[in-house]
């Protein structure tokens, strides 16, 4: 009783915080059952026509990848399909023990050399440099780079912003500076991982939605640098909508999104209209970016409807806006 006096406030934080759970629980159950398709449809939607504008493909056995945010979600499936293609995969992640676990379960199916953990913050310079030192150590080169870790967390946007962007910066010029052709890398391919929150809008995670279009304009202008200046990497886009994650869990708790929390039922609209996708539709969309040899700063975006690449204007374009196409979320 005494405990329960003195703390009060923290209990009744606690009950507070039950209940937020509970309608996120709710809700997520509910829009997702309402969403959910069966394995054949799935394929149909997103999957399929991913299929229909695939081009060219280039292989990817022998290659070398890094995956950040390697450990759970979406990262671990790109890691996942990646292995599952014959390329080697260093999994970088901040999370020691899901990484451990992960790095354990992908050599358990695809065998002991094929795969490698490391602890990485991608916040900060020197854990990201070495991370990528002891990827070339261990496998010897480097062809794919996915900068895929992400955190949602508008009471905390400084760290957001580090995260999802700065930590995207940090992994593409890490990329470049071991893949470019003038540095005597073979060249390569980057893929950014942004969301169509980067192509629109999402008013309850403001500071996120800002996140993801500085990635995306970042990506599409150093594509056209590489392009420009010869480097022999691509550099692309990957824009989905909602996945079933735990970001998507955490999108609607008011210890992320703050004083924008009231807003909080334009994401409930949101799914609804976008649907909520599962990693490995994602994961495919990944692998078509990788593979297809005439993509370089594509963007492309993907929702349970389906998958189109969007046309955004370049630097100097004179060309209306209407004949850009867009996405309003």
């Amino acid at each position: 009783m005494w405990g329960a006096v003195v703390c009060g406030d923290r209990l009744s934080l606690l009950l507070r915080g039950a209940l937020v759970v509970t309608r996120l629980r709710m809700c997520s159950s509910r829009v997702y059952r309402a969403l959910k398709r069966s394995p054949r449809q799935q394929e149909t939607a997103s999957v399929a026509a991913l299929r229909s504008i695939r081009g060219p493909a280039m292989s990817l056995s022998g290659k070398v990848a890094v995956v950040t945010g390697a450990a759970q979600g979406l990262g671990k499936a790109f890691a996942r399909v990646l292995l599952k293609n014959g390329t080697k995969v260093a999994l970088l992640d901040v999370d020691e023990d899901a990484g451990a676990a992960t790095e354990a379960a992908l050599r358990d199916e695809f065998g002991s050399d094929a795969t490698l953990f490391l602890r990485c913050d991608v916040c900060s310079d020197e854990e990201m440099k070495n991370a990528f030192q002891k990827t070339l150590q261990q496998f010897g080169r480097l062809d794919v780079v996915c900068n895929n870790a992400g955190i949602i967390n508008e009471t905390n946007w400084q760290k957001m912003v580090d995260v999802n962007l700065n930590g995207v910066v940090r992994g593409t010029y890490l990329a470049l500076q071991h893949m470019k052709k003038e540095n005597g890398g073979q060249g390569g391919v980057i893929i950014n991982v942004a969301s169509m929150a980067g192509l629109g809008t999402i008013p309850a995670v403001p500071i996120y939605t800002a996140t993801k279009h500085g990635v995306v304009g970042f990506s599409k202008a150093l594509a056209a640098a590489s392009s420009a200046a010869g480097y022999g990497v691509r550099i692309n886009v990957l824009c989905p909508a909602f996945v079933q994650t735990a970001i998507l869990s955490s999108m609607q708790m008011e210890e992320t999104t703050g004083q924008f929390h009231s807003l909080i039922n334009m994401v409930e609209k949101l799914m609804n209209v976008h649907g909520i996708l599962e990693v490995d539709e994602v994961a495919e969309a990944l692998l078509q970016l990788l593979q297809d040899e005439t993509k370089n700063g594509a963007v492309l975006m993907m929702n349970t409807k389906g998958a189109t690449y969007t046309n955004l204007p370049a630097a100097g374009d004179s060309r209306p806006a209407a004949t850009h196409s867009s996405v309003v979320i």
